[in-house]
């Protein structure tokens, strides 16, 4: 992986992290190579670079899940459709591998370093909730990954295969918890509100946010034979513990008052900008048009889902709604542009991370599979009325650039009530199949949650039963001739420097990609 290029400068990366250097700049005493960083000064472009670089290879997985899709004849665009990559030197989808290693990388480990000696324990706790999110999600994206060694000054290291992050993410978990337990001799309080762009230091929400990382990674043992018997009751655990409401949401905060402080996905940061990735996918079009448990309008002006018009922009021209198709093309282009000036794509607007929708689909999917139908139901209906509250919550928030044809008010609680009794929810415990939970969940994380809508879906095998808006592939719209269960290493690093491990697992053979991870398995 050759990360020690990466990291020869040790803290003066710090700089290259966003949003808060000029603050770090100003008060070392040299500027060019500073020789100690206080764990406050890391910790804002630490968060900063979740959305950021998170942000840039959802792009990527939207395609593979068909939430947001192109609008271009380029090859780089369409490729990813076609469950693929584009090859060569490319390190388009890679930049969660450069987040963990380099962005986030040495700067964390010196977050931790100081925090632990100097007994800032908030810091020291938020550092490891970080860090496990981070091996989360990057190992559900890649599969193996490099664990250990990562920041040792060597050419080639060592990745492992999923069983072994999983448990070390619990082990960082649990050591967050424990210094969320203790009682740091200073008072940090003023730092935390001033660099904590996540939770302005409110550590209970730290510690629902940490819940929340043990709820998903012990639903990712979903489909082994022990899950019932070890793993489920850990779930329905942690989903509890963790978020009580979408106040309790885990948000990376934007200000919008300049291109530096604006939204990854609003208009200023330009991510979605490109028609290589701004057009929504017909999946959520159809679940938000009927299509959660009936079938959808094909040519849909309103809905009895009041999300519809919150979410998504219908053409101006005569207000029907339009989406893109996997590997469209031509067929894309008619779509509307899902960005810029609208829903949570608004430059003022906080970038999710974790939400409590999430949690409650999550515990839903679970508790169903257990046969604790009303369990399972409640949290389901939890879902889907918080899910209103989130759409209200990015609708209030305005853009002095939005245009009057796309100017919702927020959703009614008589719009809400009529939504809950319709034929798209399920009316009783019953009634509740994994099919309404999983299309109210793709709903629920659609513009932000790629990273786990895509585990879902592969854990799943992309089964239509269960995700039924799921355009199906086959023939010349698979490069592969399966879907993808996996993204590539980060090119510029492994293919470059760490070719020989790749070997090892396979990761020099073209068709790496539609290899299962380990969690869609079902055996150890």
């Amino acid at each position: 992986m050759k990360i020690r290029r990466y990291l020869a400068a040790g803290a003066v990366l710090l700089t290259t992290l966003g949003v808060s250097c000029k603050k770090f700049l100003d008060i070392n005493y040299s500027p060019s190579f500073p020789q100690e960083v206080s764990a406050e000064l890391y910790l804002s472009p630490i968060i900063y670079q979740i959305a950021n670089c998170y942000g840039q290879d959802q792009r990527i997985i939207n395609k593979f899940t068909q939430a947001m899709l192109g609008a271009s004849t380029d090859r780089a665009s369409y490729i990813w459709e076609q469950h693929s990559y584009p090859g060569g030197t490319s390190d388009v989808g890679g930049v969660m591998w450069r987040m963990v290693y380099f962005n986030h990388g040495m700067n964390l480990e010196n977050l931790l370093k100081d925090a632990i000696a100097n007994k800032k324990y908030e810091f020291a706790a938020i550092g490891y909730a970080i860090k496990a999110f981070d091996y989360q999600v990057l190992t559900d994206y890649h599969g193996p990954i490099i664990l250990d060694g990562a920041y040792e000054d060597r050419l080639q290291f060592e990745y492992r295969d999923q069983p072994d992050v999983y448990k070390r993410v619990q082990a960082w978990c649990d050591t967050a918890l424990y210094y969320l337990s203790l009682n740091s001799p200073g008072d940090y309080s003023a730092a935390l509100t001033k660099y904590d762009y996540m939770y302005n230091g409110n550590m209970e929400r730290w510690r629902k946010f940490v819940y929340g990382i043990k709820a998903m990674n012990y639903a990712r043992y979903i489909n082994k034979p022990d899950f019932l018997t070890n793993y489920a009751d850990s779930v329905i655990k942690y989903s509890t513990l963790s978020f009580a409401s979408e106040s309790d949401n885990a948000v990376v905060k934007f200000a919008g008052s300049s291109a530096e402080t604006s939204n990854v996905y609003g208009a200023d940061q330009a991510l979605l900008n490109s028609s290589y990735y701004n057009r929504a996918g017909q999946p959520i079009l159809s679940y938000l048009t009927g299509g959660v448990r009936g079938e959808p309008d094909p040519e849909p002006k309103t809905s009895v889902d009041p999300r519809l018009s919150r979410m998504l922009k219908f053409r101006t021209t005569d207000s029907i709604y339009i989406a893109a198709v996997p590997d469209g093309r031509s067929t894309s282009n008619s779509a509307v542009p899902a960005v810029g000036n609208f829903y949570m794509f608004k430059n003022k607007t906080d970038f999710p991370i974790m939400t409590y929708s999430q949690m409650q689909f999550i515990k839903a999917e679970v508790a169903l599979k257990m046969g604790n139908k009303d369990l399972a139901y409640q949290a389901y209906l939890n879902g889907v009325r918080s899910h209103m509250n989130f759409v209200n919550k990015y609708t209030a928030v305005g853009d002095e650039n939005a245009s009057a044809a796309y100017n919702p008010t927020e959703i009614t609680n008589a719009e809400i009530q009529a939504y809950m009794e319709s034929s798209e929810v399920a009316q009783s415990a019953d009634e509740l199949t994994l099919a309404d939970i999983m299309g109210q969940k793709y709903i629920a994380l659609w513009g932000w949650g790629g990273y786990d809508i895509w585990t879902d879906m592969r854990k799943y095998r992309y089964d239509t039963e269960i995700f039924r808006q799921f355009i199906p592939l086959a023939g010349s719209q698979l490069v592969h001739n399966d879907y993808c269960y996996r993204v590539r290493p980060r090119y510029n690093s492994e293919y470059m420097w760490n070719a020989e491990e790749l070997l090892k697992w396979g990761g020099l053979e073209a068709d790496y990609v539609v290899k299962p991870v380990w969690f869609v398995l079902d055996t150890y």
